[in-house]
C-alpha cells in the first residue's frame, strides 16, 4: 500500500503543480475565460487515465495464463522504463517547468479553445497514463488484493491535490528539489522490485529461462504470509525465493540508476546545480501562486 501511496503522491503532485501553474497564469493575465477549456482538458485526461487502467485490469483477465504472464511482464518492464524516464526528466526540468508551460499556454491562447484543451490534456494526461500503468504493474508485483493498493494510490493523489491547493494559495513552502529527490529515490527502489517481478512473469510465460534456478530461499525466515513478509512485499516487492535472473536484473537496474540519480548535477559556468545558488546553498523554492506565476 505504501508503494502505491508513493506513486499517487509523486505523480499526483507533478500533475497538481502543472494545474497550479496553468490556472495561476491565466488568473494573473486576466484570462479567466480560458479556465473552462483548461479544466475540460484536465477532465478528459483523468477520464482517459481511468479508462486505460480499467482496460489493463479487465482486458487481461480474458487471456490464457501464459498470455497474462507475458503481457504483465512486458508492461511491467515498459512501466519501469517510463517511470525511470519521468524521474530523471523531472530532476532535469523542474526549475524550468513554469516557463515552459507559460510558453505553451501563450501559444495555445493564440490558437484558440481547442489548443487550450489539448495543452491541458497532454500536460496532465501523461502523468495519469504513467500512474495507471505503474500502479497496475505494482499491484501485480505486490500480489495484494485490489482494495489496499487502490486506497493507497487514492490517498496519495488526495494528498497531492491538497498540497497543490496549498501551493496555489501560497500557504505552503517546501523544498521541491529535496522532495522529488527523496520520492524519486524511493520510486527507484519500488521500480526495481516491479522490474524483477516482471522478469519473473516472463519466466513463467516461458519467454525467459531459469525459472527453477533460485538465487536463495529464505521463506522459512521471512514467510510470505507473515506481517513483515507482507510489509516487505507491499513496500519493496520483496520476494523470499527469487531466481538468479531476477536478482541479477534487480541489481543491474537499481545500483547504476540510483548512482546516476543521486549524482550531483553540473551547472553552467558561474551557476550552481539545480536547486542551488552559485555558492552551493539551496535556492529558495517559490510556489506557483496566482501572484507570482
Amino acid at each position: 500500500m505504501f508503494g502505491n501511496y508513493l506513486i499517487g503522491l509523486r505523480e499526483g503532485l507533478e500533475a497538481s503543480l502543472v494545474v497550479c501553474i496553468l490556472v495561476a497564469y491565466l488568473v494573473k493575465t486576466d484570462r479567466r475565460d480560458a479556465l473552462r477549456p483548461v479544466w475540460f482538458g484536465i477532465g478528459i485526461a483523468c477520464t482517459v487515465s481511468l479508462a486505460f487502467g480499467a482496460a489493463l485490469e479487465f482486458g487481461s483477465q480474458e487471456l490464457t495464463f501464459e498470455a497474462q504472464e507475458l503481457l504483465g511482464g512486458s508492461l511491467s518492464i515498459i512501466s519501469v522504463g517510463l517511470v525511470t524516464w519521468m524521474i530523471f526528466w523531472m530532476r532535469r526540468t523542474a526549475r524550468h517547468l513554469k516557463s515552459d508551460l507559460h510558453g505553451k499556454l501563450d501559444a495555445a491562447l493564440q490558437m484558440g479553445t481547442g489548443a487550450l484543451v489539448a495543452t491541458a490534456l497532454l500536460a496532465v494526461g501523461r502523468e495519469g497514463l504513467e500512474t495507471a500503468l505503474f500502479v497496475w504493474a505494482s499491484v501485480r508485483a505486490g500480489g495484494e488484493g485490489r482494495s489496499g493498493p487502490l486506497v493507497g494510490v487514492l490517498l496519495g493523489i488526495a494528498t497531492a491535490i491538497v498540497l497543490g491547493w496549498l501551493f496555489y494559495r501560497g500557504a505552503l513552502r517546501i523544498n521541491l528539489a529535496k522532495f522529488f529527490t527523496w520520492t524519486g529515490s524511493m520510486l527507484v527502489i519500488v521500480a526495481a522490485g516491479v522490474l524483477a517481478y516482471g522478469v519473473h512473469d516472463l519466466q513463467e510465460a516461458r519467454f525467459v529461462g531459469g525459472l527453477q534456478d533460485k538465487a536463495f530461499d529464505i521463506t522459512g525466515t521471512v514467510p510470505p504470509d507473515s506481517w513483515y513478509g507482507t510489509l516487505l512485499k507491499g513496500v519493496f516487492n520483496f520476494q523470499p525465493d527469487p531466481t538468479v535472473v531476477q536478482v541479477t536484473v534487480w541489481a543491474l537496474y537499481l545500483i547504476p540508476t540510483m548512482i546516476f540519480f543521486l549524482a550531483p548535477r553540473r551547472g553552467k559556468a558561474g551557476q550552481g546545480t539545480a536547486g542551488q545558488d552559485k555558492a552551493g546553498r539551496p535556492a529558495p523554492t517559490t510556489p506557483p501562486t496566482a501572484s507570482n506565476a
